[in-house]
């Protein structure tokens, strides 16, 4: 248990590392195109799931996100008090990450952020990106396990793109996202509303992929 708790701590630090360090240069070196930026944050984030879930899958499984955490509880493949640990190491983890990635950077420990990122569009997002991330590791686990890093990585690559909210898609990295003023923050006041419609949406593809994958009578 000691292993798989690391595992999701350090595997959430590096995530959320990247996904803020990688924003941060992005930003500083695209002389203000918002475009390139986001494909420097892109690049980043997609090619760190690959690696990470490479890693920690055969340790805790490589959840590294409490909307994940909850999917699997629900299908009843990991216990609650196990569930409630992951969450509490995946949420330290982020904030960890968040830390080090202003460290690296020469920023304030903590920045609250102050990026507005609320509606109904964002929230509709967020809601689809979850759906999608929890629809592609159940769809691989069921027909190809081992596309799931590479599944999982080309989606949020594909998430940052298509969603207005950039595919947050994880309740600890947004709560990790609050607390950076940086080209990947979100205000603080706009996160319960991202990770409620993370946990929804969760949830409901539980319920979907549950009867979709379901082996025929």
């Amino acid at each position: 248990m000691a292993r798989k708790l690391f595992s999701e701590w350090l595997g959430t630090f590096f995530l959320v590392a990247v996904v803020i360090g990688s924003g941060i240069m992005a930003e500083r070196l695209a002389g203000g195109n918002i475009a390139i930026a986001l494909l420097g944050n892109t690049i980043a984030t997609g090619a760190i799931l690959v690696v990470i879930i490479l890693i920690f899958g055969p340790l805790s499984g490589a959840h590294f996100n409490p909307a994940v955490t909850l999917a699997f509880l629900l299908r009843r493949e990991i216990d609650k008090q196990t569930a409630a640990f992951y969450v509490i190491v995946q949420i330290l983890g982020g904030i960890f990450g968040a830390i080090v990635a202003h460290i690296m950077f020469e920023l304030p420990l903590f920045e609250a952020s102050a990026t507005v990122r609320s509606g109904i569009s964002q929230w509709v997002a967020e809601f689809v990106a979850t759906f999608g991330l929890v629809a592609t590791i159940f769809g691989c686990i069921k027909a190809k396990p081992e596309a799931v890093p590479y599944a999982v990585g080309l989606f949020i690559t594909a998430g940052y793109w298509f969603t207005s909210s950039t595919s947050f898609a994880n309740p600890a990295v947004t709560i990790a996202r609050t607390m950076t003023n940086t080209f990947s923050g979100i205000a603080p006041m706009d996160a319960p509303a991202f990770i409620l419609s993370q946990l929804i949406a969760a949830t409901i593809a539980v319920v979907v992929f549950g009867w979709l994958l379901e082996e025929p009578q």
